[in-house]
């Protein structure tokens, strides 16, 4: 659980934030530079004191202004990870790793050495100092130092920020790794949504200082304030599914959506994992009619439940799967010649191509 309220003002800010989740996993804070995130962190870490703040995670209250409780930053037991590694530079990667056990209180349960290194694959580089590592490989010594402290949560501040395209790559499926077989609660800071795609399972959006909106990432990526922190081109809908079959000879998986089968090119899964895909509203085509003889494998049917105004020109049209939902940004003109309208049912076509590059995958069975 993560209870989460502070409030602080200065002359030319003011931070007033609200956050209550249970069982998170990964919280991830989500909106444009400059809107609080980073002060949220620091505050949750300790290293900045608010006016007024209540901060309890997983049971434990670390800060409650109102009753005077104020638990020192060293004590909080809170890995922290920087946008920068700030590894210890006459420290090896076993020296640096070796700081965070030290850090450790006794009566914790023990994260062992060997099986960070291991999590993390820093089997080869233990010997090297930090100048001999790729940006990649220092940012996961820097988590495997975190973890190795014995926290009961994570603070991942931006942690790929100074990474490039490649050496974040490298690194996000470690971190996929620490929220799939780690019980320790994670909350990630980032303003880059396919970060967001690949970790959290829960979001909090911020904006000017506060929190406008909570809650599972598939709920969320309807929200209007989502839309308009990754602007126009990032538009879509967030939906999980069960991987029912998969083909490896083709690369395509069978993945349940609501009522539908949604076929995805996703090699190396497994039928009973969990996936999630990012469905973008531009991809989607709108049918009045079931089509015929296309080249496009994903023709589901559905129901439209909303339609709003994108902009001037265009749509927003909300399709009901039977128990999920996707978005299809449509031409006014095109809307006005379909006659579309809420209640109709219509077929959605999505080419398997087109969303190769937004599928996240847990391997986690679905226990539900």
């Amino acid at each position: 659980m993560f209870k989460i309220r502070t409030t602080v003002r200065r002359e030319h800010f003011t931070l007033e934030v609200s956050i209550e989740m249970a069982n998170p996993g990964v919280l991830a804070l989500f909106g444009h530079s400059g809107c609080g995130k980073t002060t949220l962190v620091n505050i949750i870490a300790g290293l900045l004191k608010a006016e007024e703040s209540y901060v309890e995670i997983d049971g434990v209250v670390l800060e409650n202004t109102a009753a005077k409780v104020y638990v020192q930053a060293e004590q909080r037991r809170i890995g922290y990870v920087f946008q920068d590694a700030r590894l210890f530079p006459h420290f090896s990667v076993a020296g640096n790793l070796s700081y965070g056990l030290r850090r450790a209180r006794a009566d914790t349960p023990r994260m062992s050495f060997d099986s960070v290194v291991s999590l993390l694959g820093l089997e080869r580089v233990l010997e090297r100092r930090p100048h001999q590592l790729s940006g990649g490989e220092r940012q996961r010594v820097a988590l495997g130092r975190a973890l190795l402290s014995q926290p009961r949560v994570l603070l991942l501040d931006e942690p790929l920020a100074s990474l490039d395209a490649a050496r974040r790559e490298e690194v996000l499926p470690y971190l996929e790794r620490l929220r799939d077989e780690l019980s320790i609660p994670i909350i990630y800071v980032s303003h880059q949504f396919e970060e967001v795609l690949r970790l959290a399972t829960h979001v909090a959006l911020m904006a000017d200082g506060r929190s406008t909106a909570q809650g599972p990432l598939e709920t969320l990526s309807l929200h209007p304030q989502l839309r308009s922190i990754v602007g126009p081109e990032g538009i879509g809908a967030v939906l999980v599914g069960l991987v029912e079959a998969a083909d490896e000879q083709t690369g395509l998986a069978a993945v349940r959506i609501g009522e539908n089968i949604l076929k995805v090119n996703l090699r190396g899964i497994r039928p009973g994992a969990r996936v999630r895909i990012h469905l973008l509203a531009r991809d989607v085509i709108l049918a009045t009619m079931r089509p015929e003889a296309l080249s496009v494998r994903n023709i589901l049917q559905g129901t439209i439940s909303r339609i709003g105004a994108d902009d001037s020109d265009t749509d927003l049209v909300y399709v009901d799967l039977g128990g999920a939902r996707v978005l299809a940004r449509v031409t006014r003109a095109a809307s006005i010649a379909l006659a579309l309208r809420v209640g109709m049912p219509v077929w959605v076509l999505v080419k398997s191509v087109s969303i190769r590059g937004h599928a996240y995958v847990s391997n986690t069975p679905d226990r539900e």
